[in-house]
């Protein structure tokens, strides 16, 4: 199974600042993405994304760097694909879809990615999940 994982699952594993709802999601996120036949697709720009968050919790005294480097073996522990056409999609699809849905270029990479590959979008943001759903692409849940 593979599902497309947004940033803002990915950082609720680290920061504890989520809702119980959201917390018990991205949970069931996680224990899917230790199944030996799941894994996440990502557009490239996650990892930039992730490494943004983390250089600003840090800064911000939210973790420890200590924390945020076990948090990033835990990561390199989990099957999670970097998609190579985002790029080239940039310029046209994603920004046709973030101009329809009124969202950010990055919250619309991964709403593009779902839809080119007809996969479900496992996210905590409201309003890329409010355009995910206007899109036809569902929420991921684990089965």
């Amino acid at each position: 199974m593979t599902f497309v994982l947004d940033a803002s699952v990915t950082m609720s594993w680290l920061l504890a600042d989520a809702k119980p709802a959201d917390k018990r999601y991205s949970g069931s996120v996680l224990t899917s993405l230790a199944g030996q036949d799941t894994a996440a697709a990502v557009p490239v720009t996650w990892g930039l994304e992730v490494a943004n968050v983390i250089a600003r919790a840090e800064a911000r005294g939210l973790v420890t760097e200590a924390q945020s480097e076990a948090f990033l073996e835990m990561l390199a522990g989990v099957r999670i694909n970097p998609d190579s056409a985002t790029f080239p999609r940039a310029l046209v699809e994603t920004l046709s879809l973030a101009r329809r849905y009124r969202l950010s270029s990055y919250d619309a990479s991964y709403l593009e990615l779902a839809l080119r590959l007809g996969l479900p979008l496992a996210t905590l943001d409201s309003d890329l999940l409010k355009a995910a759903k206007n899109a036809g692409v569902r929420r991921f849940s684990k089965a």
